[in-house]
């Protein structure tokens, strides 16, 4: 996938919240170009975020992203990729264990539609927690629902939930369904079935079109626990029982 305008008002929005201090990767390396339909919903965006630059200015002629990132101020992001062929800056398949050299790397992960398309998904989870540092901040975008064919994988909301906040131990500060097309649809907020007590209830909720399941976590000090990654309903039932 490639930053779309719907991604890119989330990541203006990040821009107004968060600036990584150290190295930035993102995960494929990212295209970025304007959908003519959708001009003023990107110079909304970035009158909402009091930055006074066209949407023009984040463009570069070989229709990459480093330049939305570097104007965002996401640093100099780095990209990494299975093959040579779009020029990644670090070649590395996410379905084997990153080395050593890129634990505690990393301040800020993007990932707009990259793991959807790796098969070893836990090991790629994994990989982009260990990649990251302890107040870095990981930031995905996967399909959710309506993507049938376009990867392996649609996501599930308590993955998010499951894996980043109860086994790795993460913040969590977004989980929530976004309409591919701008103005569609408000966002969906989940919660955390862990807390409510039961699984999530989206029937007549979920909007026709693609969706993305988009999150934002932040690595903390804690460690993860061991073990598997279970899911939170049952994980209750277990416990109760």
């Amino acid at each position: 996938m490639g930053v779309d305008c719907t991604l890119f008002q989330q990541l203006v929005d990040l821009s107004t919240r968060f600036r990584p201090q150290g190295r930035s990767l993102m995960l494929g390396r990212q295209g970025f170009k304007i959908e003519p339909p959708f001009a003023k919903s990107y110079e909304k965006a970035l009158r909402r975020a009091k930055i006074s630059e066209k949407r023009f200015h984040f463009l570069q002629e070989d229709g990459y992203a480093e330049t939305l990132f570097r104007n965002l101020g996401f640093g100099e992001i780095e990209t990494m990729d299975y093959a040579p062929y779009e020029g990644p800056v670090i070649e590395q398949d996410l379905n084997e264990p990153v080395p050593a050299k890129l634990h505690n790397e990393f301040d800020f992960i993007f990932d707009g539609g990259t793991i959807e398309h790796v098969f070893n998904v836990p090991q790629a989870l994994e990989n982009v927690y260990k990649m990251l540092k302890p107040g870095g901040r990981f930031v995905s975008a996967n399909g959710m629902n309506g993507w049938v064919g376009h990867g392996m994988y649609q996501f599930s909301p308590e993955l998010v939930w499951t894996f980043w906040k109860r086994k790795c131990q993460c913040l969590v500060h977004i989980c929530a369904g976004i309409h591919k097309i701008p103005g569609t649809a408000k966002p969906l907020n989940f919660p955390d079935a862990a807390e409510t007590g039961r699984r999530l209830r989206l029937k007549g909720m979920i909007p026709e079109g693609r969706m993305y399941l988009h999150y934002e976590i932040e690595k903390t000090t804690a460690k993860a626990r061991t073990g598997s990654a279970l899911q939170s309903d049952y994980q209750m039932k277990w416990a109760d029982a």
